[in-house]
């Protein structure tokens, strides 16, 4: 599908911003004052950026309110509401912190399972899809959940628990490439069921539909050359998984090499996103021949 800049900033900054909030509710000993000030000001707003980034992709982004309208059938519309939920939750458990250095417990695991919801309600919108057979799997909610914990994990000083989520998270990226490149083929969706056209026979394309573009052709049908998604996966996965570990497993501590290993981190992540879009093949593809 087309990999719009939008909903890439969307999941990957609103995941981190989730992730960071995730993390602050469950620490037993939070941050107070101007450290919590500081530490739920980028949650807040890598959350807040991404969510303000996602009405970018809508035709009309006047009328985002009306998505709050539709939570008994739209992951998009339940995903609105715990989002702004969570940011309600975390904010008095912040405002607690920052202002009176009271720490709230039950509130803050309270906005932790929110947050944490949230991710999985976002990976929703795209894994509930039939039509994209790579999104439609257990893989893709699991992604969004370890993207999220593993960053946030990173963004709020835990870095012990960082490195094995990394490892972790790194492993479950390259089974959800290799499962991903069957699940088309596997779906039993061909040209032939896309057309209708298989019970006369053979069914190739000989000509497109049509000689112009439209809006599937725009939205639906991105075709990614495999040698360069192949070197892009290495390249994410260097920059989001093993650069990280490298410098905060492998080398010594230093907040330096700590603000380079995030850095590495938010960028493998970006580019790994981009390719969760790029790659995605939705069916309707194979009624313009491009499959």
């Amino acid at each position: 599908m087309h990999p719009a800049p939008s909903l890439i900033a969307f999941t990957t900054l609103s995941g981190l911003g989730f992730g960071l909030m995730a993390w602050l509710g469950i620490d037993a000993t939070p941050p107070t004052f101007w450290v919590a000030f500081w530490f739920y000001a980028l949650a807040f707003g890598l959350a807040g950026a991404g969510l303000l980034a996602s009405t970018l992709h809508l035709g009309h982004p006047e009328r985002a309110l009306k998505a709050f309208t539709q939570w008994r059938s739209s992951w998009l519309s339940r995903e609105a509401w715990l989002a702004v939920i969570a940011l309600a939750v975390n904010g008095i458990y912040a405002a607690l912190l920052v202002f009176t250095g009271t720490h709230v417990a039950l509130l803050g695991w309270l906005g932790a399972a929110i947050a944490g919801v949230t991710v999985f309600a976002t990976s929703m919108i795209y894994g509930q899809l039939k039509t994209v057979p790579r999104w439609n799997d257990w893989t893709t909610p699991m992604l969004f959940v370890a993207f999220a914990v593993t960053g946030g994990a990173l963004l709020s000083g835990h870095v012990r628990v960082g490195g094995v989520l990394l490892l972790i998270l790194g492993a479950l990226q390259l089974f959800a490439w290799a499962r991903g490149d069957t699940r088309l083929s596997g779906s039993g969706t061909t040209m032939a069921t896309a057309t209708g056209l298989g019970t006369i026979g053979a069914v190739r394309a000989f000509e497109p539909p049509h000689t112009g573009s439209n809006y599937l052709l725009h939205e639906m049908v991105h075709v990614v050359a495999r040698k360069h998604a192949q070197k892009l996966r290495m390249i994410a996965f260097g920059l989001f998984a093993v650069v990280p570990w490298v410098l905060f497993v492998v080398l010594p501590f230093s907040h330096l090499l700590a603000a380079v290993a995030i850095l590495s981190h938010l960028a493998g992540t970006l580019i790994a996103r981009w390719l969760f879009f790029a790659e995605a093949e939705h069916v309707v593809g194979l009624y313009y021949g491009k499959r």
